[in-house]
């Protein structure tokens, strides 16, 4: 919990009027990357910025969908992320590759969204004010931490693990006992508490502070751990249990051959399971069904026609993830709502990073570019780890 705290506390202070809207994006964007939770950066760093947004007059709006934006751009790219490890699962790619291939979409949209900030935030007036809250929590976070470069290690691990393709969990089990072992070290808490906050997550009291504590700083604070992720995790198994029933039953084979048998192209194909995912978003409200049973739907269809499993994955994420959190009735688009303080459709036109990834994965299904096509060799091998019947154009 250290090394997030430290980057939010520099972060919140580095921000300028004329800049807000771009800070608050990548701010966001680096904190969601390191963490691998959009829901994590938002409710933290996310309502600091909501805060400074109002002091300087900034149009809340705006700001509130810079930061969804920048929530989940890291939450598509971490290798933390749920939603990043999923898709891959999903698709039958590797975490890694699915990672990489994202670039091709997430890299162009992030560039259009701080286009558009720059813009905006050029064009807009506001007063250098430094709200009462956003001192406060600053005050406190300096009386409750020692801030030290060494509490960067664990995010320099996650980053360098990425890079270096290292197997996701060891990494991140690796990082989380490098935390403890900086918390009790440098900031001098309890060993104990250290691994009870890797079950039950961190709280306040486990500072040591006899302060009372405001709180956003106590909900900077209070989260993490296994058992906050429950929830999320039956979900999935009931996710997955909901396809492999439509599945074994013949009723993806339905829908499958009703989405296809119009589909002659390999656009055609990418550009249908966009279209699923949407189906999916809309109507479940919920982003990991909506990448689930399209993956799950098209998954088979990929190899058949030569295409990598990375094209689905990455395509899943572009269209399921991204989409949810602008839709009002999805848990995502009433938590950021409830979260930020604005409606869904008010920040909806601003989570500018949302939007575009989509658009720029529609250039890229009918160009072709960025699209991997599978060698004979590895259509092969695809075939026998999917179970999929192979031909004569395979030998």
């Amino acid at each position: 919990m250290t090394n997030t705290t430290t980057i939010i506390y520099n972060g919140v202070q580095i921000i300028n009027p004329k800049f807000l809207l771009v800070s608050a994006f990548m701010i966001t964007a680096l904190v969601s990357t390191v963490t691998g939770t959009s829901w994590g950066a938002a409710g933290t760093i996310g309502v600091a910025i909501m805060g400074i947004a109002g002091g300087l007059g900034i149009s809340l709006p705006a700001t509130a969908g810079a930061i969804v934006a920048g929530a989940y751009f890291g939450d598509k790219l971490s290798p933390l992320s749920d939603t990043t490890n999923l898709a891959p699962i999903a698709a039958g790619s590797e975490l890694y590759e699915h990672i990489k291939h994202m670039l091709y979409t997430t890299l162009p949209a992030a560039i259009i969204s701080i286009i558009v900030y720059l813009i905006v935030g050029f064009n807009s007036s506001g007063q250098t004010t430094n709200p009462e809250t956003v001192d406060t929590m600053l005050s406190q976070l300096d009386s409750m931490y020692s801030w030290n470069l060494l509490l960067l290690l664990p995010v320099f691990i996650i980053i360098f693990g990425s890079v270096k393709k290292w197997p996701a969990v060891p990494t991140m089990l690796s990082a989380s006992f490098i935390s403890i072992i900086l918390g009790v070290v440098v900031q001098g808490f309890a060993l104990k508490d250290g691994l009870a906050s890797l079950v039950k997550g961190f709280n306040v009291g486990m500072t040591g502070t006899e302060t009372k504590i405001i709180w956003e700083v106590t909900r900077l604070i209070d989260r993490g751990g296994v058992v906050s992720v429950t929830g999320t995790t039956v979900l999935i198994f009931c996710a997955m249990g909901f396809a492999g029933i439509m599945s074994v039953t013949g009723m993806l084979d339905t829908v499958l051959n009703s989405i296809l048998k119009r589909v002659r192209s390999d656009s055609g194909i990418i550009l249908s399971t966009i279209f699923s995912c949407f189906i999916m978003a809309f109507v479940t409200g919920s982003s990991y069904l909506s990448i689930l049973i399209p993956g799950e739907l098209f998954k088979n269809t990929y190899v058949k026609r030569g295409l990598h499993p990375k094209n689905l994955s990455r395509t899943l994420e572009d269209s399921g993830t991204v989409l949810v959190p602008l839709i009002p009735w999805s848990a995502a688009g009433a938590y950021m709502a409830a979260t930020l303080g604005v409606s869904t459709l008010e920040y909806l036109p601003w989570a500018v990073l949302n939007y575009a990834g989509i658009v720029v994965a529609m250039i890229l299904a009918i160009t072709g570019i960025g699209v991997t096509k599978l060698s004979t060799k590895e259509k092969v091998e695809f075939k026998v780890a999917f179970g999929i019947q192979r031909d004569e154009k395979d030998v």
